[in-house]
C-alpha cells in the first residue's frame, strides 16, 4: 500500500518478544495494534489516516492478519502499547475483549461498550440517559419473557406501540444495529405505501413498496418521522473536542444515492451548531468510543440524535485525514510517552489560544476578522427591457404574486422556462396571423426566446427575467393620453456569470485567507509540492491554525452574499478554498451561504437611485458632452478630491466627445472584424471562452454599439461601463482571436470608465458620504454589531464550559463575518472610511500615505477586499482603550493584464524597511518606531527554483494550466518565506521586501499576511492602519449611521422637501391598492370558486382592506413624480368603485349585499 516498512507492518507471525535488539531502533517505539477485519483495516480512509500517524517519530503502527485474529488465541497476537479495535460483520470482539485484558492496551475506543452499539434499545436508553434529544420512540420486544413489551395495535394510519400512538408518517427500525431493513410508513392521504431502506446496493438505498401494514416478526423500535428536507447529517468525532459533519441526501427520500463522477456517494460539508458540537461531545464520552459516527435529524428547528454507529471515518476528505491523525498521535503520545520514558513534550497548539504578532509588532490574541469581498470574474453584464401587455404575461405576474410589491422577479428554473414558453408562443402566433392585436415587438421577443434558450438548461443563477406593473403603462413624453391601460415593464438580465477563473480567483483567496489566523503560517504547501499525501492544501501537522480552530468550535463563522448568483458563487468558492472543502460549489452554497438580502445589507435596487445620484449623473452625463478639451473649471467640477487615478484619466480623455467618437469607430471596426470571422467557415464555428459563440459575442458588441450613440449623434455615457466590461472581458478571455485594436479600445474605454464609475458614487466628499450611507448604512451597522465582543446572538457560538475540558480556551473564539456583494458596496464602504473622518490626515502620517495610496488606486476589480481585523491585548486593564486593537486593510483585487505597470504601490502589510525600500518609505510617521528590529539574516545559498500554476492562464484549445518557471537569486538580508511570499504576489519582485518583527518569533516568521499575497493574480492585502482602537471606530461607525439618519429627517422636514412625505404615502397606498382590486377583479370575473362563504369571507376582507386606504387628495405640487403617483391613485380609485358596483349587481352572496354596500 505504498507505506514505509520501517513505521508500519503486517504482522504476519506473532510479535516475538525475543526479537533481536540490533533490529529495533535505539529509542522505544510506541506501538499502535491495529485489530480489525482486514476489509476495514485496508480501507482507504484507515491506510491514509496510518501513513500520517507514522510520521510521528516515536510511533510504529503494526497491523494484525485477519488469520491470526479468526484463528489463534489471542496469547499469540502481536503486542501492542495502544490497540485500535472495532467491531465489524464477523469480528470476534470477545477475543478482543480477552486480549485487552491480557495485554492491558491504551484504548482508542472503549470494546465493552461495542456490544451496546450493536443494539439499538441500548443505543437509545444510553442517549436518554445523557439528555440528548432523540425523535419520540417506543421499544416493541417481541419476547415471551416480556409479553407487556409486545403489545401492538394497527390502525388504518396509525400504530399504537405498548399505549403510545404514532400516527403515519412513522419508522420503524429493528432492535439490532446489524440490521439495516429501516421502514418507513406513508399514511392513506399521501398514498400509503412504506419506503424501504437497506444497505447500499449500487446506486440505490432504498425501494417504495405499496405494503402499509407493519412487520408481524421481529423486535422494532417505532419512532416519530421527522421532516429533514430530504437531508442527513453524519457526525465523526475524534474524541471529545473534534467533530467533522457532512451531509447526504436522505436515502428516504427516493432512494437514489447520488454520486460523483468517481462513483462515490456524494456529501455536502456543514457547520455544527452550538448545541450540535455539544452533542458530539456527549456522544463521544457516553460511548467511550475516540473515533465515533453518528446520525442527527436536522427538523423543525432542532436536531436529533437517531444513530450511533461506532468506530467510522470520514471518506474522501484529506483535511480530516490531517486532522485525525494528529489528534490521535497526540493523545497516544500523551498517554504512553511518560510512561515510556520517551522524550516528548505535550505541544502547545497555535490554535489554542489565538496569539499572533499584529502588523505592528505586537503580540495580542485575534478576535475577529470582517472582510467584504466584492465577487469575481464574470462575464458582461446584459440587459434588455420591453413593455408587454399580453394576458399571458399578466396571468404570470399574478401567478407569483407580483401585484402584492408591484414587482416580481422570476429566476427558478420553472419561473424561466414559463416565461421562455410564453415567448414561443407569442412568436408563433406572429408567425400565423401577421394582424394579430400582439404588441409586443418581434425582434425582443426573439431576443427574449434566444437568451433563454441559451446553455441548453436554466440554473436558475445566470439569467433572471423582472416584471414591474404600470398602471398607465410606460409614460411617453410625446403623448398625454389617458387611459392606456395598464401594461408590465419586462426586464430580461443575463450575463454577470462568475467564470471558471473567477472561481479560481475566489477559492484561491480563500485559500490564502487561512494564512491569516493562528497556526496558518506553516500550513502553505511548499511550492514544488504536488503530492496531497506528503504535504497536502491541509496537512503539515504544524499549521493549518484555521481549520483546526474550525473543527474544534472555536471559529465563529458566518458567511453573507447578496442575492445576485455570481456573488453567491463567489462566497461559495471562497468558502471552498477557506476550510478546504471538497466538492462542488452548488452544495456549499446552500449548506454555508446566507443570503443577506431581506434587509438590504449587501443588496442594492439600482432602479432606486437617491436624489443625489441623479444629480450626479446629471452633473457627469452634461461634462461628458462638451465637445472641447477639459478646462480648469472642468478639473475642478470632475475632480474636486484631486485624485491622481482621475486627473490622470483626464489627461488621457482631453476631449471627452472626441475620445467617445474614437470609441465608437472602435466598436465600429471591431464589430466588423466579428462578422468577418463568422464569414470565415474556419472559424464560424469557433468556441470562445465559458462556452461563448461568436454570434454571442458579435449580439453583445452590435447592442452596444447601437445604444451607445443615440439617435440625436449624442453618446450614452451610461454604456461606458459596459464597453469597458466588455472590452476587459475580451481582452483578457478572447485574446486568441487577434483582433485588432483591442488594447486602444480598453485604454480609452477604461481612461473613461476610471471618471465615470467611481464619480457615479458622487463627486464631492459630501457627495460619496451620502451617497455611500444610502447604500451601506445597514452594512455599516452590521459591522459595528460583529464588533461588539459581547454581542447577543454571538454567544450560541460558544462552548459550555461544563463541557470544555481538554480545550485550553473554550471560551476563545475567533469570530469571522464574510460579507460578498458588488461594486457598488465596496465604492460606498471605502468612501466611508476615506471621507467620514475616521481619522485626520494631517495629523497622522500612516492615515495620509493610506489616503494617497486609495487616490492612485484607479479601479475597484473583481475580488476587491476590505479587512477589519479586532485584536486582544490579554496583559492590558479590561477597561483600557488600548485592550482592543483595530486594522484596517485593502486590495483592489484582481491585476488587470495590459498596463500593470503603473500600477500603485501600497507600503505593505507590515511597515517595509527604509533599507528596503529607499525613498518610498523615508517618512513613516507613527511606523518609524519599529526600524530597529533586526532582519533575518537566514538566507538560501543557491538559486530559487519556483514552479508556480497560474489559475489564470489557461490554455486556449485544451484548458490546461500552464507552468511558468523562474529562477532567481534571493537577496541575502531577506527571510526566505517573506521573499517567497513577496515574489508570488508580485511575479516580477515589483513590490518591496516586507521586514519581519519579531526574530524570536521565529516559527512565525510572516504570521500569515503575506500568505494573502499569495494568489497571483490578486493585490496583495495592503494595510492601511495597524494603530486603531476599538473605541475610535466604534465612535466612527455611530457617528456615520447617526449622521445618516440626520440626512433623512433634515431631507424629510426641509421646505419644497416635503414631497418625499407624499411619495413615500402615495406609494404605500398605490401598492395596496394595486392588492386589494386586483382580488376584487379576481373574484368577480375570474374565479372558479362558487363556495357562498369563502367568497363572503374574500370580499370581506377586500372591502376591508379598500376602505382601510386612505383616500389621496389632489395636491397642487410641481413634482412632476407627484403628480404621477396622484394619477395613477385616481385610477386604482375608479377602478375599486368600478369592481364594487359590479359586485353590487351580481346575483349571488345575496345575503351580505346590504352589510358589504353600507360599508362601499
Amino acid at each position: 500500500r505504498g507505506l514505509d516498512c520501517r513505521d508500519m507492518r503486517n504482522a504476519s507471525d506473532p510479535y516475538d518478544e525475543e526479537e533481536d535488539d540490533d533490529n529495533l531502533s535505539s529509542e522505544r517505539q510506541i506501538v499502535v495494534g491495529i485489530c480489525s477485519m482486514m476489509k476495514k483495516s485496508n480501507s482507504k480512509p484507515m491506510t491514509q489516516i496510518m501513513e500520517r500517524l507514522c510520521k510521528f517519530e516515536y510511533i510504529t503502527v503494526v497491523i494484525f492478519p485477519e488469520d491470526v485474529i479468526l484463528n489463534e488465541p489471542v496469547e499469540k497476537w502481536p503486542l501492542c502499547d495502544c490497540l485500535i479495535s472495532f467491531h465489524s460483520k464477523g469480528f470476534p470482539l470477545d477475543k478482543a475483549v480477552s486480549y485487552a485484558k491480557l495485554r492491558n492496551p491504551l484504548l482508542i475506543n472503549d470494546l465493552h461498550m461495542q456490544y451496546f452499539i450493536q443494539d439499538r434499545r441500548e443505543v437509545y436508553r444510553i442517549l436518554q440517559e445523557e439528555g440528548i434529544d432523540l425523535p419520540r420512540y417506543a421499544v416493541l420486544n417481541r419476547d415471551p419473557d416480556r409479553p407487556k413489551e409486545c403489545n401492538l395495535v394497527e390502525g388504518e394510519d396509525h400504530v399504537e406501540v405498548n399505549g403510545e400512538v404514532f400516527h403515519k408518517p412513522f419508522v420503524e427500525k429493528p432492535v439490532s444495529a446489524e440490521d439495516h431493513n429501516v421502514y418507513i410508513y406513508y399514511p392513506t392521504p399521501a398514498g400509503g405505501g412504506s419506503q424501504r431502506l437497506f444497505r447500499k446496493i449500487g446506486s440505490r438505498s432504498s425501494v417504495y413498496s405499496p405494503e402499509s401494514a407493519v412487520r408481524k416478526t421481529g423486535s422494532y423500535i417505532y419512532e416519530e418521522f421527522m421532516p429533514t428536507d430530504g437531508t442527513d447529517v453524519k457526525v465523526y468525532t475524534v474524541g471529545p473536542d473534534y467533530a467533522h459533519a457532512e451531509a447526504r441526501k436522505s436515502p428516504a427520500l427516493d432512494g437514489k444515492v447520488e454520486r460523483d463522477s468517481e462513483g462515490k456517494e456524494i456529501r455536502y460539508p456543514v457547520m455544527l451548531t452550538a448545541m450540535e458540537k455539544l452533542v458530539a461531545r456527549k456522544v463521544c464520552l457516553a460511548f467511550k468510543q475516540t473515533v465515533c459516527g453518528f446520525d442527527l435529524l436536522r427538523a423543525n428547528g432542532h436536531s436529533f440524535v437517531c444513530d450511533v454507529n461506532g468506530f467510522s471515518f470520514v471518506k474522501n476528505s484529506m483535511k480530516y485525514y490531517d486532522d485525525c491523525a494528529k489528534v490521535l498521535g497526540n493523545m497516544v503520545m500523551r498517554e504512553l510517552a511518560p510512561q515510556l520514558h520517551i522524550p516528548w513534550s505535550i505541544p502547545m497548539e497555535a490554535e489554542d489560544i489565538p496569539i499572533v504578532p499584529t502588523t505592528s509588532g505586537t503580540m495580542m490574541e485575534l478576535r475577529c476578522v470582517i472582510a467584504v469581498i466584492r465577487h469575481g470574474d464574470r462575464t458582461p453584464k446584459q440587459k434588455m427591457k420591453m413593455e408587454v401587455r399580453n394576458a399571458l404575461f399578466f396571468d404570470l405576474f399574478e401567478k407569483y404574486g407580483g401585484y402584492k410589491s408591484g414587482k416580481l422577479k422570476l429566476k427558478k428554473p420553472k419561473q424561466l422556462q414559463e416565461v421562455l414558453d410564453i415567448a414561443r408562443q407569442l412568436l408563433s402566433e406572429l408567425g400565423q396571423h401577421n394582424d394579430c392585436e400582439i404588441e409586443e415587438k418581434k425582434s425582443k421577443l426573439e431576443q427574449l426566446k434566444t437568451v433563454l434558450e441559451m446553455y441548453g438548461h436554466f440554473s436558475g443563477i445566470n439569467r433572471k427575467v423582472q416584471l414591474t406593473y404600470l398602471p398607465n403603462g410606460q409614460l411617453k413624453a410625446s403623448s398625454e393620453e389617458e387611459g392606456v391601460g395598464p401594461s408590465l415593464l419586462l426586464v430580461l438580465k443575463w450575463g454577470g456569470e462568475l467564470t471558471p477563473a473567477g472561481r479560481v480567483q475566489a477559492e484561491e483567496l480563500g485559500r490564502a485567507f487561512r494564512c491569516m489566523y493562528p497556526g496558518g503560517q506553516d500550513s502553505c504547501r511548499p511550492l514544488d509540492c504536488e503530492s496531497p499525501i506528503d504535504c497536502g492544501d491541509y496537512a503539515g501537522f504544524p499549521g493549518c491554525g484555521l481549520l483546526r480552530l474550525h473543527s474544534t468550535y472555536r471559529h465563529d463563522l458566518k458567511i453573507y452574499a447578496s442575492d445576485e448568483g455570481r456573488v453567491q458563487m463567489t462566497a461559495a468558492a471562497f468558502a471552498k478554498g477557506l476550510l478546504a472543502l471538497e466538492g462542488e460549489l452548488t452544495p456549499i452554497l446552500v449548506q454555508m451561504v446566507k443570503s443577506a438580502n431581506m434587509n438590504g445589507l449587501l443588496d442594492s435596487d439600482s432602479d432606486s437611485l437617491t436624489d443625489c445620484q441623479q444629480r450626479v449623473k446629471a452633473r457627469l452625463h452634461d461634462i461628458m458632452q462638451k465637445d472641447q478639451d477639459f478646462t480648469e473649471e472642468d478639473y475642478q467640477k470632475l475632480a474636486p478630491t484631486s485624485s491622481p487615478s482621475l486627473l490622470n484619466s483626464m489627461k488621457i480623455i482631453q476631449n471627452p466627445v472626441r475620445t467617445c467618437d474614437k470609441v465608437y469607430a472602435l466598436i465600429q471596426s471591431l464589430t466588423r472584424q466579428i462578422r468577418s470571422r463568422l464569414e470565415d467557415p474556419k472559424s464560424a464555428s469557433l468556441q470562445l471562452y465559458h462556452s461563448e459563440t461568436l454570434e454571442l459575442m458579435l449580439q453583445r458588441w452590435s447592442k452596444l454599439e447601437r445604444d451607445f450613440r443615440m439617435k440625436n449623434g449624442r453618446y450614452d455615457i451610461s454604456k461606458i461601463p459596459d464597453i469597458y466590461d466588455c472590452i476587459k472581458y475580451d481582452t483578457q478571455h478572447n485574446s486568441s482571436l487577434g483582433l485588432e485594436d483591442t488594447l486602444e479600445l480598453f485604454r480609452l474605454s477604461r481612461a473613461l470608465a476610471d471618471i465615470i464609475i467611481p464619480q457615479e458614487y458622487g463627486i464631492s466628499k459630501l457627495e460619496k458620504l451620502d451617497i455611500a450611507s444610502a447604500y451601506c448604512l445597514p452594512l455599516f451597522r452590521k459591522i459595528q454589531l460583529d464588533l461588539q465582543r459581547t454581542h447577543e446572538d454571538e454567544a450560541v457560538n460558544k462552548l459550555h464550559p461544563l463541557y470544555s475540558r481538554g480545550v485550553m480556551s473554550p471560551g476563545r473564539h475567533v469570530r469571522t463575518r464574510l460579507y460578498f456583494t458588488s461594486e457598488s458596496h465596496v465604492h460606498s464602504l471605502l468612501s466611508i472610511f476615506r471621507y467620514g473622518g475616521l481619522l485626520n490626515e494631517g495629523k497622522d502620517e500612516q492615515w495620509k500615505q493610506a489616503m494617497d495610496y486609495l487616490s492612485a488606486v484607479t479601479e475597484l476589480n473583481y475580488m476587491t477586499q476590505i479587512v477589519i481585523m479586532l485584536y486582544e491585548d490579554n496583559n492590558k486593564d479590561p477597561s483600557s482603550e488600548e485592550r482592543f486593537h483595530v486594522e484596517l486593510h485593502f486590495s483592489p483585487g484582481v491585476k488587470v493584464c495590459p498596463d500593470e505597470e503603473n500600477a500603485p504601490m501600497g507600503f505593505g502589510f507590515r511597515p517595509a524597511s527604509a533599507k528596503v525600500c529607499g525613498s518610498l518609505c523615508t517618512d513613516l510617521g507613527s511606523l518609524e518606531d519599529l526600524s530597529k528590529d533586526e532582519p533575518d539574516h537566514t538566507a538560501l545559498t543557491e538559486p530559487l527554483s519556483i514552479h508556480r500554476k497560474s489559475p489564470l492562464l489557461a490554455n486556449r484549445k485544451a484548458g490546461s494550466m500552464e507552468v511558468r518557471t523562474f529562477s532567481l537569486h534571493m537577496p541575502r538580508n531577506c527571510s526566505s518565506l517573506t521573499w517567497l511570499a513577496s515574489f508570488i504576489s508580485s511575479e516580477l519582485l515589483s513590490m518591496p521586501a516586507i521586514k519581519r518583527f519579531s526574530v524570536s518569533y521565529a516559527r512565525h516568521p510572516t504570521n500569515g499576511f503575506e500568505g494573502c499575497s499569495m494568489v497571483p493574480s490578486i493585490y496583495p492585502l495592503e494595510t492601511l492602519h495597524n494603530s486603531l482602537s476599538l473605541k475610535q471606530v466604534d465612535e466612527f461607525l455611530s457617528k456615520v449611521c447617526e449622521s445618516r439618519n440626520e440626512t433623512l429627517t433634515k431631507t424629510m422636514n426641509q421646505p419644497g422637501s416635503e414631497s418625499l412625505n407624499v411619495i413615500i404615502e402615495c406609494r404605500q397606498a398605490i401598492l395596496q391598492r394595486w392588492k386589494y382590486v386586483d382580488l376584487l377583479n379576481y373574484l368577480i370575473c375570474g374565479s372558479n370558486d362558487r363556495h357562498e362563504l369563502k367568497r363572503t369571507h374574500r370580499f370581506r376582507v377586500v372591502v376591508d382592506g379598500l376602505t382601510g386606504v386612505s383616500e389621496m387628495t389632489s395636491t397642487e405640487m410641481e413634482n412632476e413624480e407627484i403628480s404621477d403617483l396622484v394619477l395613477i391613485n385616481r385610477h386604482l380609485v375608479l377602478q375599486s368603485q368600478h369592481a364594487l358596483l359590479h359586485f353590487m349587481n351580481s346575483s349571488y352572496l345575496s345575503g351580505m349585499k346590504l352589510t358589504i354596500g353600507m360599508q362601499c
